[in-house]
Formats: structure tokens, sequence, C-alpha cells
């Protein structure tokens, strides 16, 4: 199998996020991943399998209206892409996930901050992440401010 170009993996990586962030069906998001040794590496030592990030993302799209994800800066070099994401919405439901347990909604608009490093293998699946974020600027936008 040929391995998939750079500006492939590119846009896999976009597709899967606006089906995550949008709440596309659990097979089509699937698709994007290698479900069975997918590895997610977050803040605070959080890690999870695909089930988790799947039920994290199920959280996010409960719990937030008019959802968007957006890209910047994307470095890309082999089976590795880097990028800058920003996934938004309106805060108008518990947040049952959030980094300090539930959270009553607030209204706000809200704005993921994320630094992300991911990992595919040879069929342009998703295997691995890395994620960096401000939880002290979420948790202040999410109205967990001192708690």
């Amino acid at each position: 199998m040929t391995p998939l170009s750079k500006d492939d993996l590119i846009g896999r990586l976009q597709k899967a996020g606006e089906l995550e962030v949008a709440g596309a069906s659990d097979e089509e998001i699937a698709s994007f991943f290698d479900t069975e040794t997918f590895k997610f590496h977050g803040p605070d030592g959080f890690e999870t399998d695909f089930a988790g990030l799947n039920a994290y993302f199920a959280s996010i799209r409960s719990a937030f209206d008019n959802r968007s994800i957006r890209r910047g800066i994307i470095v890309a070099d082999g089976d590795l892409i880097a990028c800058q994401t920003w996934i938004e919405g309106t805060f108008v439901r518990e947040f049952t996930m959030s980094p300090a347990g539930p959270l009553p909604p607030n209204g706000a608009r809200v704005t993921w901050d994320l630094i992300n490093i991911f990992r595919f293998n040879a069929e342009g699946k998703l295997i691995e992440e890395f994620v960096r974020t401000d939880y002290r600027s979420f948790l202040r936008q999410l109205g967990a401010e001192g708690k």
C-alpha cells in the first residue's frame, strides 16, 4: 500500500475533527481512527483510548451548541501532524466531563485553545494524539474560576 500524502493526511485530520465536533455517526467518526490501538495523551496526565475520546466529545456535543473547529498552523512530517486547534461552542447545558468535574452552563461562548500532535498508521488512520491546552483560561470561560 502506498503511504498517503501529507495533503491527504491533513485532509483526513481536518475531516475527523469536523465530524467529531459536529456529531457524525459513530461509524463515520471511527473510520478515521484505528479504534483498537488509538491512544490519547492529554493535559495533567489524562490518558484514554478511542472510546474515551469519543465519550469526551459526546459530552462536548451535549453541553455546547453552535460548535465549530478550526485549525491554524499545520506542520506535517511523515506520519506526524502538529497543529493549532480552536474548538468553540456556546455553553448551554451541564458539561459532565470538564477538567474540574461537572459544571452548570453559563451561556458563554467558550474557546478551547489547543496544540495537538497526531500520529497516523500506514492506512491514514489516527493512532495517537498528544494535546496541550491552557486549562486556566478554559476553566475561567466555563465559570469554574476559583473552584
